[in-house]
């Protein structure tokens, strides 16, 4: 019992531990004329009036234009300033400073004066990127790719959600046919959204996602009282019902990066792979615990193990997972 309240308690601090060293920096740089630039820079704050110590470097034969203009806002530093790079940018390094010391990474997004982008990730192993001429369809795959696998492995909430469905669906075909009708739904909104076809606030999903998860945790007791609930016989249809909201909450994520305007199809679709690759790699790994788990229960079970200690023993892994989601809703309501 002792193991489950040490894993509840840092359940309980995954939001803060995410919140500040692992929330990634952004800094976007868009091309206005030949050789001049505009610069945003948000960086993750740490309490009411500290921020990391990440800066930007630029090439030294970039100069700044006028004022550089900066707020605190929500847990963020953000500086926005004007700079004119004689010759351009293109064949040029950027290095963030300080990186190399910290645990964050830094989403980067270069937009250029005919609407192409250049988008990519910057870890403290690579704290340094070259401006390049222009993106192929390949380095786009690579990127979005990557950037939804991280993002699903990141994505706490989701992999919760996820982990709760294995613990109440048993079976290949029904585990499957639960993660396809997830997935298939979770696409839809997912391109809906970060299209612009449908707007929804980015607060209130986040609540629904942490509400989803009590909610199948409230299914997972149900079912190991003996009282099977709709997600135990028809799991597809839930997951289907749920995977709409985690595809806006997988949109927001998007948005943060923002989609190259050349290659938008080639963005959306290997975005979306690099999340089903990270939800597949997370699901075979769950499976394997929980199987795992399961056969060492029932080697060394004690014979003398009465029914009701068995039963409760069985609910605390729904239990943990109810009362995390539900501190995240509480926490995200209060955050509206």
């Amino acid at each position: 019992m002792r193991a489950w309240l040490a894993v509840l308690l840092l359940l309980f601090r995954a939001p803060d531990a995410f919140a500040h060293e692992v929330r990634p920096a952004y800094l976007q740089v868009q091309q206005t004329s030949a050789g001049t630039y505009e610069v945003l820079w948000k960086v993750p704050g740490r309490g009411d009036v500290l921020r990391l110590g990440l800066y930007v470097a630029l090439p030294t034969h970039c100069g700044t234009i006028g004022p550089v203009r900066s707020s605190f806002v929500n847990n963020a530093f953000t500086e926005r300033w004007k700079v004119k790079c004689t010759g351009g940018l293109t064949g040029d390094t950027i290095h963030i400073a300080g990186l190399a010391a910290t645990m964050t990474d830094v989403l980067v997004r270069l937009e250029r004066l005919d609407g192409t982008t250049q988008v990519t990730r910057l870890t403290p192993a690579a704290p340094s990127f070259v401006v390049e001429a222009a993106p192929t369809g390949m380095q786009v795959a690579d990127t979005y790719t990557r950037l939804g696998i991280e993002h699903i492995l990141t994505g706490v909430d989701h992999l919760l959600y996820v982990l709760a469905m294995l613990l109440l669906v048993t079976g290949w075909k029904r585990i499957v046919a639960t993660m396809t009708a997830f997935t298939a739904t979770h696409s839809l909104t997912l391109a809906a959204a970060t299209l612009g076809w449908v707007h929804v606030p980015q607060a209130p999903v986040e609540a629904c996602i942490a509400l989803s998860i009590l909610f199948v945790a409230r299914e997972i007791v149900c079912s190991r009282k003996g009282q099977p609930g709709l997600t135990e016989q028809w799991p597809w249809v839930v997951s289907f019902t749920f995977g709409l909201l985690h595809g806006f909450g997988f949109a927001g994520a998007l948005s943060e990066v923002g989609l190259p305007q050349t290659a938008i199809p080639v963005a959306l679709l290997f975005f979306n792979v690099g999340v089903e690759i990270g939800q597949l790699l997370f699901v075979a790994a769950a499976v394997a615990f929980i199987a795992c788990g399961r056969k060492i229960g029932e080697r060394f079970r004690p014979t003398t193990i009465d029914s009701a200690s068995l039963t409760g023993l069985r609910l605390v892994p729904p239990y943990a997972i109810g009362s995390v989601a539900m501190f995240w809703v509480i926490q995200r309501i209060a955050g509206f």
